[in-house]
This record gives structure tokens, sequence and C-alpha cells, in this order.
């Protein structure tokens, strides 16, 4: 039986080249697939194969010290949904640009926001109401087709954006109010938690194991609505059959989830449309135009 694993740790690794090393040579010797990201400031991973050789993967990297409390998140998929095993070093293992901003030790990320189950974001707001926020972690194009009622969702395309985002004063309304950050996994939580209350934000949250663990708990029944857009070739995940869609296809504004990649491979941006505008000639509205123009 296939499976995918899902990970993260901000864990202070001291010899992020020789991790690397080891975990190639491990996850190969186990016919994974997928990506791992190390840094100095821990790992991230998602790898498909074997359920069998998931759980020798796992054994193993816990045993090493620093990795030893890592949490696994088990999901549907298997090792076709990569194209190759991955394994690099970088200065991040989420990309928001500020690595001597980041901080860790023993116990994660230092100077981040209160990690809540998912229960426990529902009682934060059976206490506050109204005055709680919920934050979108993510890229504006994961947010256009799911996220939780109301959100605050910034107008950022990629993860390093949110540094200089955070310095708006449009949040300032905002940073006295309990606010709770989500993502798909976690892990950019962990770091933008710790971004919101540099800048001000004064009762920060984020949601312990990110979307992905609310949805097994609470799926189309809570405070999540729409589809979750994963990292492969799956592209999205919905969490049960009650799941709506909220967003529109670019061409005709149908209700969708499906996004597709424009045809143009100059462009190949992420298009969101629905089946019946989805052809072999798809492009995305600003490859339409110019294509028109000329």
């Amino acid at each position: 039986m296939q499976k995918v694993i899902l990970y993260y740790n901000f864990a202070p690794i001291t010899d992020p080249e020789a991790t690397r090393l080891w975990q190639t040579a491990l996850a190969s010797k186990l016919n994974l697939k997928g990506r791992i990201i190390i840094a100095e400031h821990g790992i991230n991973g998602t790898l498909g194969g074997d359920i069998k050789d998931l759980k020798a993967y796992v054994k193993e990297t816990k045993s090493y010290k620093p990795l030893k409390n890592t949490a696994f998140k088990w999901s549907d998929g298997s090792g076709e949904d990569f194209p190759r095993l991955s394994v690099k070093v970088r200065p991040e293992i989420v990309a928001f640009g500020v690595p001597n901003d980041i901080k860790v030790d023993e116990d994660g990320v230092v100077g981040g926001g209160k990690h809540l189950k998912p229960a426990q974001v529902h009682e934060l707001v059976e206490k506050h109401g109204e005055d709680v926020v919920f934050f979108d972690g993510r890229n504006a194009y994961e947010a256009a087709v799911g996220k939780f009622k109301d959100a605050v969702v910034p107008d950022v395309e990629h993860t390093r954006d949110f540094a200089k985002e955070l310095t708006d004063t449009k949040y300032d309304a905002i940073k006295d109010k309990p606010v709770v950050t989500y993502c798909t996994g976690g892990i950019r939580c962990e770091v933008l938690s710790m971004l919101m209350k540099k800048n001000g934000f004064k009762d920060v949250y984020q949601i312990d194991g990110g979307i992905v663990k609310y949805g097994e708990a609470y799926a189309d029944e809570g405070l999540w609505e729409g589809s979750l857009y994963i990292f492969d070739k799956r592209m999205g995940q919905k969490f049960s059959d009650k799941a709506i869609d909220i967003g529109e296809c670019t061409h005709c504004k149908t209700k969708t989830s499906n996004f597709e990649n424009c045809a143009n491979k100059a462009c190949n941006k992420l298009v969101l449309i629905c089946e019946e505008c989805n052809t072999n000639t798809l492009k995305c509205q600003t490859c339409i135009k110019q294509t028109v123009a000329i």
C-alpha cells in the first residue's frame, strides 16, 4: 500500500550538509520520492512510497536526536505523485527570506505564536466571538479555493512577500485582537507568527498541524470552507463530500476548485478553470489578451 508523509521540525541542525547526505541515502534506499529541505533551522519534507518503507524512514529519522520529536502526518497518495527524490540544503526550510530573523531551540521557533489544537480554536472563538481574526499564511491563489470563513487573506504571490506585507498599516486595526494564523500543515505559521509578533501583533496563535489537522478533526462541519490546495500533482484535496467550491473560473466565473497550468509554456501560470472551459488550448487571461492583440 502506498502513502504520503508530510513533516517538518524546527530544530538546531549543526551540520546541514551531513544531514542531507544521510537523508538522501536513507530515502533512496527505501525507494521514496518527494522533496526534503534541510537548513540550520531544521527539516521540511514530503515523501511518497510503500507504507512499510515510509515507516522505516520515520523510525530512522526520529533516531537522530534533533529530530526525535518530529511529527509525521500521513496522507493519501503515492510515490508516483512526485517526479523524483530531491534533497537540498537551503538557508530556510520555508522561504520567507528572513533566515537571520529565525532563531530555534529544542522547543522550536523562538518567539512564535501559541499552538492551538483544532478543538482549542473553537474554544477561542466561543470565548472571543467575532473579535477572533483568522489570518491566512499562504499565497493568495491557495486561499482562492479554500480558507477559514471571513479570514484575512493577504494579497501575496510568494511566501517571501510576507515580511514586507506585515509592515503595512492596514493591519493596525487587528493587532490588538486574537489572531489565528493558518497554513497547509503548520510550517509557514511557525515563522509567520514570529514575524507578526515582531511587527506589533499582540495575541497571536497558530493551528497545530495546520489546515490538514483541522480538516481531519472537523472536515466541512467547522469553520473551514472549500478545497485545500496541495503541492503535488493532485493539486487539491477536499475533506468530505460536503465540501463546496468557492473559487471562480477565470473565464466564466463558475464556481470551481480546479487548477491547471497555462498551456503557454513561457507563462505556465496556475489558472483556476472549470471543466467546461478546460481545453487543450488553455491559456490564462493575460496570454489570451496578448494573443488577441497580436
